[in-house]
């Protein structure tokens, strides 16, 4: 028997049934993405590679819950659990599912919501509300336009916290700040309790937002702290919209090969009817101490026509690029290296490469 194919089917089955599909406070929410990818590395460790494959770019379904407890006090839930519609084995992972954001909370009319379990950090959803093909297989987190902060789960300043707390105000004339705060259970190696603080104002078509986190790993011996900031922002006039943000993140442990690292990108979209045009351009730079390395960087682009078929199904095409000096294939001895480059072949005396891609998608909301 394999629990974790039963497991999401027992909690819809328990929700809906036991909640009934006529209550409003319950309700099923999906996402899917389905896209064709050509991909080509030029400079692949062992040798170039090229290939050619279908992508469910975080297809998921999810349960969202909330009962209102009388005097603008709300409990509200999330169970997000993704999955893979085209490896019925899950695509390399174990089981058909895994987990997204899960969690339960409070929400008050006045101060804001809280809220504890697996959940996406505000220095991640800040990145969100400004890339327009978030959740398709060429993303801007995908291609490191920005940073793999953005990616994966986890309790070390991973895009999504395990283990954590998460608190957002509510809107004062447009700014809201929150903070998250994780309680690391691995406390028999390390004494570390990442945490963040984020702050935004949006009013209009302006957004603007300021991030701050760090893995509080100074305590520990041998490790040292990871800590990563940036700004950014949106705006849209009429057809148009301009976005991007800066990042830069330190990584004080003895065993990481860069002292940091420092991304940046700016894009735009312009909309003619059903119609967008987007693209972007971004480059990373990394600090690496001492042995031969120099300090070294890449460069990343893409640009995607999106068509939207109605509110919830639009279908896309486009082209993204990426040029990799050699050693930012693995800056980081903790996994946050850079996406577009941590299979191009790197050390002394290597010339890096490149890393390109054409997809061609449609996405549905349901």
């Amino acid at each position: 028997m394999n629990v974790k194919k039963l497991l999401p089917a027992t909690i819809a089955t328990i929700l809906l049934g036991g909640m009934g599909l006529a209550q409003a406070d319950v309700q099923i929410k999906g996402h899917l993405d389905e896209a064709i990818l050509a991909y080509d590395i030029d400079g692949k460790k062992g040798s170039d590679d090229g290939d050619t494959n279908f992508v469910c770019t975080t297809c998921a379904v999810g349960f969202y819950g909330s009962e209102d407890l009388g005097n603008g006090l709300t409990a509200i839930f999330k169970l997000d659990f993704q999955f893979d519609i085209n490896n019925r084995n899950g695509g390399g992972f174990s089981g058909s599912m895994i987990d997204r954001d899960q969690w339960l909370g409070l929400k008050g009319s006045q101060w804001g919501q809280v809220r504890v379990g697996t959940i996406s950090t505000q220095y991640k959803s800040h990145g969100a509300a400004i890339d327009p093909i978030y959740r398709t297989v060429v993303q801007a987190r995908s291609r490191s336009l920005q940073s793999n902060f953005h990616l994966g789960a986890g309790e070390e300043l991973q895009g999504r916290a395990d283990n954590t707390a998460r608190y957002d105000s509510p809107s004062w004339n447009g700014i809201k700040v929150g903070g998250f705060f994780t309680l690391d259970s691995a406390d028999t190696t390390e004494d570390d309790n990442p945490y963040g603080l984020g702050v935004s104002y949006e009013n209009g078509g302006i957004l603007v937002f300021g991030d701050y986190m760090t893995n509080d790993g100074g305590d520990t011996a041998g490790q040292g702290d990871i800590s990563a900031w940036k700004i950014g922002g949106k705006y849209v006039l009429n057809n148009f919209s301009v976005f991007g943000q800066f990042e830069d993140s330190e990584d004080d442990s003895t065993f990481a090969a860069a002292d940091g690292l420092t991304v940046w990108h700016l894009g735009g979209t312009y909309t003619m009817g059903n119609n967008m045009i987007y693209a972007a351009y971004g480059e990373g730079e990394a600090d690496f101490r001492g042995g031969g390395f120099s300090d070294e960087e890449y460069t990343t682009w893409s640009i995607v026509g999106i068509h939207k078929m109605s509110k919830r199904t639009k279908v896309y095409a486009g082209y993204s690029a990426a040029d990799c000096d050699a050693n930012m294939n693995n800056i980081y001895a903790n996994g946050m290296d850079v996406a577009v480059c941590k299979d191009i072949e790197g050390g002394t005396g290597t010339g890096g490469g490149d890393n390109t891609a054409w997809t061609a998608g449609i996405k549905h909301k349901f």
